[in-house]
C-alpha cells in the first residue's frame, strides 16, 4: 500500500528543500541516533524505537515526522532572514528546535530558539539534545510551563512513564489546584503567554505547535498576537475538525496555507480514532508578502 505521507498538497516543493538541507557527513554519537539533518538524539528517549545508527533518508516519513512537517519547518528557515528565531510550543525533547536550528546554523543565521514544555523529565531531554547538538545556552531557552494565550495556572498529568501525548487543563480554578494537589495526579505549572516569547525585534520565524489539540483555541485566543509577530507556522493538527477551523480563522487575518496533509482516521473503529497527525504550514502574508 502506498505511503499515507506522499498525499499533501503544497505550493512549494518540500522534498527540494528536505534534500537541500541535508547534512551528508552526520555522524555516530555513541548511545545515538543521527537524523537525516545531523541531528542527534538519545536512543534512551524511545528506547522502543530508536538505535544506535544513522539515518539514510526520511522520506516520506521517518519514526516521528513526514515530507510535510519537515519541509513546512524547512520553509520558515529558508524565508528567514540573517536572524532566525524559532518558538516550539509542547518541545518535548526540542525535537523542531535542533533540527530547524540545525538548518539555519548550516545556512549560516544567527540563531534564536526557545521551547515550552510541561513535563519536567522532557525539559531535561531538551537540555541535553540542545548540548548535544551544538546549541550554547546563549542561544536558546526552555519554559516550565504550559503554552497559553494569556498568563494563569494549568494542570498538567504527571506521567507513570515515558509517555509524549499529555494534555493539560488550562486556567484551573482553586478548587481544582486544591484537588489536583490532594490527588498527587497533576502538576501545578503556570500558563506561559505567546506574547513572552517574542524576542526583541518582534519577529518569531517558526512557531512550531503541537499541544495536543489544542492548536485551534490557541490560534483563535493569540490572533493578534501571531498575525504582528510570527511570520510561519507550523501545526500538528490532531483532528479535522481542528484543521477546519484553522482554515475558517486564518485566511481572514491574512495567512496562506502553503502545505496541507490531513489529519487521517482509522474509519472502521467506532468511534473513529485518529490514526495519524495532520500538518499545516501557514505563512503570515503581513510579515513575509508574496
Amino acid at each position: 500500500m502506498e505511503s499515507r505521507f506522499w498525499h499533501y498538497d503544497a505550493t512549494f516543493d518540500p522534498i527540494a528543500l528536505i534534500r537541500k538541507y541535508e547534512k551528508p557527513d552526520r555522524e555516530l554519537l555513541p548511545g545515538h541516533f543521527t537524523n537525516y539533518f545531523g541531528v542527534a538524539i538519545a536512543t534512551k528517549l524511545f528506547p522502543n524505537i530508536l538505535r544506535e545508527g544513522v539515518e539514510l533518508d526520511t522520506i516520506p516519513a521517518n519514526w516521528h515526522a513526514d515530507i510535510a512537517e519537515f519541509g513546512a519547518a524547512l520553509r520558515a528557515v529558508e524565508l528567514a532572514g540573517k536572524n532566525f528565531c524559532a518558538v516550539e510550543l509542547g518541545c518535548g525533547w526540542g525535537c523542531w528546535m535542533n533540527i530547524a536550528g540545525a538548518a539555519a546554523r548550516s545556512a549560516g543565521k544567527s540563531i534564536t530558539l526557545a521551547g515550552v514544555e510541561g513535563d519536567a523529565d522532557h525539559l531535561s531531554f531538551a537540555h541535553e539534545a540542545m548540548a548535544t547538538n551544538g546549541f550554547t545556552p546563549s542561544e536558546y531557552v526552555l519554559y516550565h510551563g504550559i503554552a497559553a494565550a494569556d498568563e494563569g495556572v494549568a494542570l498538567f498529568p504527571r506521567q507513570g512513564g515515558n509517555n509524549w501525548g499529555l494534555a493539560p487543563v488550562f486556567g484551573a480554578t482553586v478548587a481544582e489546584q486544591d484537588q489536583a494537589i490532594k490527588s498527587g495526579s497533576y502538576e501545578i505549572l503556570s500558563m506561559v503567554p505567546l506574547s513572552a516569547m517574542v524576542p526583541p525585534g518582534g519577529r518569531i520565524d517558526l512557531l512550531h505547535m503541537d499541544i495536543q489539540g489544542g492548536e485551534a483555541d490557541l490560534v483563535e485566543a493569540a490572533l493578534s498576537t501571531l498575525n504582528d509577530n510570527v511570520a510561519y507556522m507550523v501545526i500538528g493538527t490532531h483532528s479535522r475538525e481542528i484543521e477546519g477551523r484553522l482554515f475558517d480563522l486564518l485566511p481572514k487575518a491574512g495567512w496562506k496555507l502553503e502545505i496541507d496533509r490531513p489529519a487521517t482516521y482509522h474509519i472502521s473503529h467506532t468511534p473513529m480514532l485518529v490514526a495519524v497527525d495532520g500538518v499545516h504550514g501557514w505563512r503570515n502574508t503581513k510579515l513575509l508578502p508574496e
